[in-house]
């Protein structure tokens, strides 16, 4: 690639406008989803308490071998139908509240010295937004995604959640998903931001730079909020579990004493090699796909 189209990449100006950025994040939200869903399956499986012995796993390889050999390879893609219904959507809404409120923030603005605050108000204040979209549809994701579920359909899963627990279903793990998501956001997006401006300060164009601060600041990120992501998971798979306990959870604070009670600090890091290995590369995927839409589109 020239050098003239490197500095016409990363010159662009970068108030794109809400459509650029929202359709942008859509399509990266896909791609990241659906690029790293079987691992994000075990995640799941890892996190769950199960009873049945069959359901429990010492690591990912283990995992991944006994899932395709018992189950077949079917059996880690299911529910990704819930993820590229609600992931468009979701990365959508989630990238333009970003763009437009650290517009609104003065993020933009060269020089800026509280630049890193416009960021991090910038990225939480899309999450709560987003999130709001997404949860029902990640309730569904995860309740196709535990061992033995019965449901194959994302439709059918969401109108037999409905029916049987209710409109709140949906939202029990919100508070949890916000209480983890916003700070998760908040320092993935700071730490991309700052990643790519000292990896790459003359701003031409390189892709190697999207994927190294996109993949760091997912990892670190992921790995600091896993605690929470564990209540969230045990929430959101309540309705299929057979311990009374766990099924009569009613929010963040029952999952914690649950979680603590069951397996102690151990409990809390269920599923962390998995969830930093989802991470990485998703975030890593997520930062070049979008950077790359963003400025196709603009082009365009």
């Amino acid at each position: 690639m020239e050098v003239s189209e490197e500095i016409e990449y990363e010159g662009l100006d970068p108030n794109a406008g809400l459509y650029v950025n929202m359709m942008a994040g859509a399509l990266a939200g896909i791609t990241e989803h659906a690029v790293m869903f079987p691992v994000d399956s075990i995640k799941t499986r890892m996190q769950v308490f199960a009873t049945s012995p069959s359901a429990v796993y010492t690591g990912i390889g283990n995992a991944f071998t006994r899932i395709s050999s018992t189950e077949g390879m079917r059996a880690l893609w299911r529910g990704v139908s819930s993820v590229i219904m609600g992931a468009g959507p979701a990365h959508a809404v989630h990238f333009g509240a970003y763009e437009a409120v650290k517009e609104l923030a003065g993020g933009n603005e060269q020089g800026n010295r509280n630049q890193w605050l416009a960021t991090s108000l910038a990225g939480a204040s899309a999450t709560i937004a987003s999130d709001a979209l997404m949860n029902p549809f990640d309730v569904i994701k995860q309740r196709m995604q535990v061992h033995q579920s019965e449901f194959r359909s994302a439709i059918t899963c969401a109108r037999t959640v409905y029916h049987t627990e209710g409109l709140s279903a949906f939202y029990v793990s919100y508070p949890t998903t916000l209480t983890m998501t916003v700070p998760f956001t908040a320092v993935q997006f700071t730490a991309y931001e700052q990643l790519k401006t000292l990896l790459n300060p003359s701003g031409v164009y390189s892709p190697a730079t999207h994927i190294i601060s996109g993949g760091l600041a997912g990892g670190v990120a992921g790995a600091v909020t896993t605690p929470l992501d564990v209540a969230k998971t045990l929430l959101q798979t309540r309705g299929t579990s057979q311990d009374m306990e766990i099924r009569h959870s009613r929010g963040m604070m029952d999952a914690f004493r649950i979680i603590w009670a069951r397996d102690g600090w151990k409990g809390f890091t269920r599923g962390l090699a998995p969830r930093v290995l989802t991470f990485m590369p998703s975030n890593a995927l997520c930062w070049l796909s979008y950077e790359f839409f963003k400025a196709a589109i603009r082009d365009g």
